[in-house]
């Protein structure tokens, strides 16, 4: 490894991989057009820059890091809640972990459905924009209540990991801690075994961390090589809108709940979530980015490994203030553009079906779009209206993702200070956890 490149942290290399990325793709964009214009031809073959790079090698390599993140979701949730929820010597404390965290995730999306829906009102981004004849959208159909409630225990918690199913692996996982907590010497000796293992895995994570400016390179790559201008001109006025209340609603809501409740510095949390942010936006998922969110929480803001270990997998699967922005401003967009009045009751009902609907379908694939069309259903505006957002939705979603894990360590911090778990020392110092970033490869191959 050259010392140039040891100079660089990985939030600078992530940064020219993104940068890199997006002048890529744009350029990219300048050289075929929708049908993907052949280049050049070999042998008689023909082939396009679409299909060799775009399609080939910039979606195989952006899939495979994708893919190697997640790869490390359910063994990191499961370890690592067996590892928190044993070491807990008062039973009465998961019980106050589960309802200080289920409220504050559920504040922190409420106060976000708000700020989108006043703001939507103040700029009515909908007037103006024509409905294309072809808009249409087929909703799936949302679950009860009673159903999602029954779902979260697994039948077959083998299945549960296997599918992904967070719920049911976060129930199976504390259930299965506080057993060996109960079990004694049995429970100590497999305790150990679980916390060597989760050190392997963390060390696994960082690992990965190294190679992110690569896989962000090609995602960006793909991504704006895909998007065009006209697409993002026709829908500007919702796109900068709701990108606006999502910055103002992940760099002020949470500063002030922090400060109010903990009385921390929220510019030291927002600067150590950097790297973590850049890995949710360019992977668009919370649950893809909670080893790194992870790694952040216990290693820069201090956060207690048994309450991170819960509150985050948690937030990850039923904190969705950047989805509830998405759906006051999708809301306030549709009736406009459809001409369709709304009354102060309507909006108070948006309100709270997007608040419920962020942990009632938790865990629900296209969760996204199914709490949108229920919102619209609740108030009476037509589904097909979904269909005027899809395109910039993948633009928004990475941005939505970034604002939800900050919103997870923004709760895993209060939860921690109020449960005597946070290490303020590691959370004060601007360089905890940076010696975390980097992993030396040379030595780390000597010792093979």
């Amino acid at each position: 490894m050259s010392q140039s490149s040891k100079k660089l942290s990985l939030t600078a290399r992530i940064f020219i991989g993104m940068g890199a990325g997006i002048i890529t793709g744009g350029l990219l964009q300048l050289l075929f057009d929708d049908s993907g214009d052949l280049l050049f031809s070999v042998f008689g073959f023909n082939f396009s820059t679409y299909g060799i790079l775009v399609e080939g090698i910039f979606s195989t390599i952006g899939q495979i890091f994708i893919n190697s993140l997640k790869m490390l979701v359910v063994p990191l949730v499961f370890v690592s809640l067996v590892c928190g929820t044993c070491s807990l010597t008062d039973p009465s404390k998961l019980g106050r972990l589960g309802a200080k965290s289920i409220s504050l995730y559920i504040l922190t999306t409420a106060i976000a459905v708000t700020l989108a829906i006043s703001f939507g009102l103040l700029v009515a981004p909908g007037n103006g924009v024509s409905i294309p004849t072809d808009a249409s959208f087929v909703a799936k159909e949302a679950p009860s209540l009673a159903q999602v409630i029954i779902n979260m225990f697994p039948t077959n918690p083998i299945k549960a990991m296997a599918e992904g199913n967070m719920l049911q692996i976060i129930i199976f996982a504390v259930l299965f801690g506080v057993s060996m907590a109960m079990t004694g010497e049995a429970g100590k000796r497999l305790g150990n075994i679980f916390e060597d293992i989760n050190v392997i895995i963390m060390r696994l994570v960082t690992i990965i961390m190294n190679l992110a400016p690569y896989g962000v390179f090609v995602l960006m790559a793909k991504l704006f090589s895909t998007i065009g201008a006209e697409m993002l001109g026709s829908l500007a006025k919702y796109f900068f809108l709701v990108l606006f209340v999502l910055i103002l609603h992940g760099l002020v809501t949470y500063s002030l709940l922090l400060k109010g409740f903990t009385g921390l510095n929220p510019l030291l949390m927002l600067e150590k979530m950097r790297d973590a942010c850049l890995f949710a936006f360019t992977t668009s998922s919370s649950s893809a980015t909670l080893p790194v969110t992870m790694e952040t929480a216990r290693n820069k803001l201090g956060v207690g490994k048994s309450v991170s270990s819960f509150t985050l997998p948690l937030g990850a699967t039923i904190n969705m203030d950047g989805t509830a922005i998405m759906q006051g401003v999708a809301t306030v967009f549709i009736a406009q553009v459809y001409g369709v009045d709304l009354s102060l009751g309507d909006y108070v009902m948006v309100v709270l079906t997007a608040t419920l609907a962020s942990v009632g379908t938790a865990g629900v694939p296209g969760v996204g779009l199914i709490m949108l069309a229920m919102v619209l259903q609740q108030v009476n505006l037509p589904v097909e209206g979904i269909a005027l957002i899809i395109g910039v939705d993948r633009l928004l979603d990475m941005t939505r993702t970034a604002v939800n894990i900050t919103g997870d360590c923004m709760v895993s911090c209060i939860v921690a200070k109020s449960e005597g778990e946070l290490d303020e020392a590691v959370f004060n110092d601007p360089n905890a956890g940076a010696k975390e970033e980097t992993v030396d490869f040379e030595h780390f191959d000597r010792n093979q």
